[in-house]
């Protein structure tokens, strides 16, 4: 029982997930090159950055859009982004869903999102 004990109990092997997770940008990634599809993070400043979410959707990418910045700076401007996000999406058969404060996943086409939680069986 002491081995379970230090296994449950071990503080020193303690992730502060935050800190991974900000630091996943730092790393460098290779591609791979038999991926079907990517999930790409894009920081959502300002119109200039529609095109870049168009164009990674119309590649059939899936999106993590952080719309923080725009959120502080500009909310009305992020409205008509998101405006115009939705109705591209539309067009194309796509998602859009708020998956946290300040991210929205984007899906391309065929890609549907579950928007309400499944019932565990």
């Amino acid at each position: 029982m002491g081995f379970l004990d230090k296994v449950f109990t071990s503080q020193t092997e303690q992730v502060d997930v935050e800190d991974f997770l900000n630091n996943m940008d730092v790393e460098e990634e290779s591609t791979y090159e038999d991926a079907d599809a990517y999930v790409k993070p894009i920081t959502l400043r300002g119109a200039e950055d529609m095109s870049a979410v168009e164009h990674e959707l119309k590649e059939g990418n899936l999106i993590l859009l952080n719309i923080e910045d725009a959120q502080k700076r500009n909310p009305k401007g992020l409205r008509d982004m998101v405006i115009s996000i939705k109705d591209l999406v539309s067009r194309i058969d796509g998602d859009i869903a708020g998956i946290a404060q300040g991210r929205l996943l984007i899906t391309p086409a065929r890609v549907k999102i579950m928007k309400r939680k499944v019932p565990h069986q």
